[in-house]
């Protein structure tokens, strides 16, 4: 498993929402900031994307998608500064615009997506508030978005299936694309591409429950110890060790925050000998006990709408 699957198999995109709008002139949606993440893709003719300034806005023509992060909210529409109605104002509007051989309809795709724990924070922070990208022939991105326009058009057998495997396929393309041209991409990212770093960093994954030490982590690297500390120091700006307890501790707070493992159970899933040297490892990291910060989360979940903070319902507009 590469570092970037493992991010992303821990922090699966859930309650992801599809829509696809034919929608003609004029027209515009305006999407809540408590959406983790969108995903926007024009099939058939054009949208322009904004947050506060619609001078700012980004245009969106056939195979090209735009990922937008949570935060504040965003607009879509037919020209800049249209005015925006509400999900569901907009399907109440916008019914009847089912003709695609109307030269002025605009078809477009949007994904809704909630990220889980920690690592998908991880990943939320690492990319831009909107990253637009193009799709050219050839490209994967561009494949993926003709094969989803043609099953929302459908209603073939295993049809919601298909489109939850496309979803995940187009995210990752699209994810992955940003981490490799931005220079947000995590740390983690950049280091993997070193085959040195990378196989110790994949090591660190692997197995986080075994007690490395940097002598056995440059050795995994083909460098000496001193090569070793020294160049994981300069990409990853920590040393190896506090990596691997930091990326311990991510595991920890999302074991204690998803599931009813016990403090024993988490100790033995992240590497600590016993749950007495997990707690401590943990308050030393965190101020407070683990059975103190998993009731803070509990309290938390059940103040929350829906458990994760993120409110994804007001997507559902076609």
């Amino acid at each position: 498993m590469d570092l970037l699957q493992d991010h992303l198999t821990r922090a699966r995109a859930s309650g992801g929402v599809f829509a696809r709008t034919v929608a003609v002139p004029p027209w515009g949606l305006r999407l809540a900031g408590s959406i983790q993440l969108s995903l926007h893709a024009v099939v058939q003719g054009r949208a322009w994307l904004w947050f506060d300034d619609p001078e700012a806005a980004i245009e969106l023509a056939p195979g090209e998608l735009a990922l937008v992060r949570g935060g504040v909210d965003h607009h879509i529409a037919h020209e800049p500064a249209a005015a925006c109605l509400d999900p569901e104002e907009f399907r109440a509007r916008h019914a009847h615009d089912t003709h695609l051989d109307d030269r002025r309809a605009t078809v477009f795709l949007c994904g809704a997506y909630r990220f889980s724990g920690d690592v998908g924070e991880g990943l939320l922070r690492a990319l831009p508030q909107a990253l637009p990208l193009s799709a050219a022939v050839g490209d994967p991105l561009h494949d993926v978005i003709a094969v989803l326009s043609r099953e929302l058009a459908g209603s073939e057998p295993g049809r919601q299936t298909v489109l939850d495997r496309l979803l995940d396929i187009l995210l990752v393309l699209a994810i992955r694309t940003s981490f490799r041209t931005s220079g947000s991409a995590p740390r983690w990212f950049r280091a993997s591409a070193d085959p040195r770093l990378g196989a110790a960093l994949q090591a660190m994954h692997d197995d986080a429950t075994r007690a490395w030490t940097v002598p056995e982590l440059a050795a995994v690297s083909g460098l000496s110890r001193a090569a070793f500390a020294r160049s994981f120091q300069r990409a990853l700006g920590q040393a190896p060790m506090q990596y691997l307890t930091d990326w311990r501790m991510t595991l920890a707070r999302d074991y204690l925050r998803t599931d009813q493992s016990t403090l024993a159970q988490v100790a033995e899933r992240t590497g600590y000998a016993s749950p007495y040297a997990f707690a401590a490892a943990f308050r030393r990291h965190h101020g407070e006990p683990p059975g103190q910060w998993r009731q803070q989360q509990l309290e938390r979940y059940a103040g929350s709408e829906d458990g994760t903070g993120a409110a994804g319902d007001g997507v559902h507009f076609v």
